[in-house]
C-alpha cells in the first residue's frame, strides 16, 4: 500500500478523480467526514489530507510515500524529493501583478512586494537586478497594493478574474505551475514495484 499526501481543496478533488479513473481508488472519501486519513477499500492507497504547503514535508520526512503538490510550492520550498511526473492538472501560473500605472522600469527605489512566495519573488527581482522588500502574507494578497502595503504582488493566477476585480494587471509570468507527483527516495526504491505501477498508470492521461 502507498501512503499519499494530498492537499485539501480543489487539487485533492482533481487528484482523487484521476486516481478513480485509473483504478487506484474505488470511491471518493466522504466530503462531510472530519477524518484526515482515508483508507481505500481496495487496499492500494491510503490518503492523508493536509495543507497544500505541508504535502512536501510529509513526503520528505517519510510520513507519506508520495504526494501531489503544485510546482509553485515545490520550487518555493526547495525540497529534496523526486518529481517524476507532471500530472497536467491544477494548472495555474505565478505572476507579478500591480495596479495600473506601475512599471518595473519606472521604479528607482526598493520595490515593495506582497506574496506567499518570498523565495521565488526574491529570485525574480534579483535576476532582473532590482532591489525589493518582501512582505510575506498568507491570504488576500490582492489587497496589499490597494491599501499601500506594497507596490505590487507575486501570486498565483488562474483566470485573472480576481486581479481584474481588484484593479490589478498581470505584468509578468514568473513560473508556470501544475500538479506534480512526488516521492521520497526511500519509498521510491523501497516500494519500487508499487511506485512504478502507480507512476505508469497516472502517466497515461
Amino acid at each position: 500500500m502507498l501512503t499519499l499526501a494530498l492537499p485539501k481543496g480543489r487539487l485533492a478533488e482533481e487528484s482523487i478523480d484521476l486516481m478513480i479513473s485509473k483504478g487506484w481508488l474505488s470511491s471518493k472519501p466522504d466530503p462531510n467526514s472530519k477524518e484526515l486519513i482515508y483508507n481505500d477499500p481496495k487496499g492500494k492507497i491510503r490518503i492523508l489530507l493536509v495543507r497544500s504547503q505541508d504535502v512536501a514535508t510529509y513526503v520528505e520526512q517519510c510520513a507519506a510515500d508520495a504526494g501531489i503538490s503544485g510546482w509553485d510550492v515545490l520550487k518555493e520550498g526547495g525540497y529534496d524529493l523526486a518529481t517524476p511526473l507532471d500530472l497536467k492538472i491544477g494548472k495555474c501560473r505565478l505572476s507579478l501583478a500591480a495596479p495600473n500605472g506601475f512599471t518595473l522600469e519606472a521604479h528607482h527605489r526598493k520595490i515593495r512586494v506582497a506574496t506567499k512566495y518570498p523565495n521565488l519573488a526574491r529570485e525574480f527581482f534579483f535576476l532582473k537586478g532590482l532591489s525589493c522588500e518582501i512582505f510575506k502574507l498568507y491570504g488576500s494578497i490582492e489587497l496589499a497594493p490597494l491599501v499601500g502595503l506594497s507596490d505590487c504582488i507575486v501570486d498565483l493566477v488562474s483566470t485573472g478574474g480576481t486581479l481584474k476585480a481588484n484593479g490589478l494587471k498581470e505584468l509578468d509570468i514568473i513560473l508556470e505551475s501544475s500538479a506534480r507527483l512526488v516521492f521520497n527516495r526511500s519509498s521510491l526504491y523501497g516500494k519500487r514495484k508499487e511506485a512504478v505501477e502507480f507512476m505508469d498508470s497516472l502517466s497515461k492521461i
